[in-house]
């Protein structure tokens, strides 16, 4: 689409994108948002790898108990629409309002975490089907700060509307809705310094950077599969859709190192004192829980090991910050089933060495 076009055409002011008053005036643009928030927390992806073997697996994370099941709503917020088919991004809007006028690096990795689902909506300049028509990339509103340019993305009608009340191109505007993943991508693609949410309300005090979400991006599935179903309604199939998920992209743990140097790995338990493994769809989501752990990256095989294991393991909590779901033991056999098939094709290469 014309949108993600990266041809060098030029509308009348010699770019393809329209600068907004964005009331964006802020100091140093969030120092670059606190320098990517810390470079992501110095460089938390680049946690040594270290093969859970089950010798130390199901061991006690450093901390002085192993948390309960989240409080926090295991569903998303119900849908809501600010206008027939534009559903709202409930979640990414929440995590703006709930920003601190000066927002920390806590509230940045939130945003961040939040922006990962649903869909983002885009102001067009003009007629967006005539300007598709005619081949021409989309006239895209966003923001100059400090001379850097910066695409501004809506959580819904009401924040659009909002961004609209008092400009005079309010009439010649149209609306893209988009999957997230879409227009982050876009940003980064397309040489933007950032992105910035919701302008004229909470979103104006976050500003997501170029590098911050590069590294977002590279760190997950690019169809945000788990995130967006547990950003979504609940059906009987949305379980087995985030096994699927597991199965064909693996998952991250919180892994943390003890006292006595071995590793151990982040649980929950229930109140009936059954015990879950926190697996988690991106590293955001062990950083925003602001513990001491760092993520661990974990394929398929290796999830299904943890299962094999530890017999006594009733199964996965999936992003303990939420939205989260329990998936149970049974419900994560073909896990079990690739680490069978993964110790066989093992077995049989160590057999061809002997």
């Amino acid at each position: 689409m014309a949108l993600f076009s990266r041809r060098p055409k030029k509308n009348s002011d010699g770019s393809d994108e329209v600068p907004v008053d964005a009331q964006a005036d802020l100091a140093d643009v969030q120092q670059d948002a606190s320098a990517a928030v810390a470079a992501e927390q110095a460089d938390a992806e680049d946690v040594p790898f270290v093969p859970i073997s089950m010798s130390t697996y199901g061991q006690p994370a450093p901390r002085p108990e192993q948390p309960r099941l989240p409080q926090v709503e295991e569903t998303a917020p119900e849908r809501t629409e600010g206008r027939p088919g534009m559903p709202d991004n409930t979640l990414l809007l929440a995590a703006l309002v709930e920003a601190p006028e000066e927002p920390d690096n806590a509230a940045i990795l939130g945003v961040t975490r939040q922006a990962l689902q649903g869909t983002l909506y885009l102001r067009i300049m003009g007629d967006a089907q005539a300007q598709v028509a005619a081949g021409e990339p989309l006239r895209l509103a966003i923001s100059i700060m400090n001379d850097k340019k910066f695409l501004l993305a809506y959580t819904g009608a009401a924040a659009i509307q909002a961004g609209l009340s008092d400009d005079p191109e309010a009439a010649n505007t149209s609306v893209l809705g988009q999957p997230a993943q879409n227009v982050l991508r876009n940003v980064v693609d397309a040489g933007y310094d950032g992105i910035v949410f919701d302008h004229a309300g909470p979103g104006r005090r976050i500003v997501l950077p170029t590098g911050l979400i590069s590294r977002a991006m590279d760190q997950a599935d690019p169809e945000f599969t788990i995130k967006n179903l547990l950003a979504g309604p609940r059906t009987d199939e949305t379980a087995r859709a985030v096994v699927d998920a597991l199965v064909t992209r693996g998952a991250w743990i919180a892994a943390g190192t003890r006292p006595d140097g071995s590793m151990g790995v982040a649980e929950a338990r229930s109140a009936e004192g059954t015990r879950y493994l926190q697996v988690f769809s991106h590293p955001l989501e062990i950083l925003t829980l602001r513990r001491e752990d760092q993520p661990m990256p974990l394929t398929a095989a290796q999830l299904g090991e943890a299962l094999r294991s530890e017999p006594e393991l009733s199964g996965f909590l999936v992003d303990a910050a939420g939205p989260w779901i329990r998936l149970e033991r049974e419900q994560l056999e073909p896990l079990v089933t690739i680490a069978d098939a993964a110790e066989t094709v093992d077995a049989a290469a160590a057999a061809d060495e002997d």
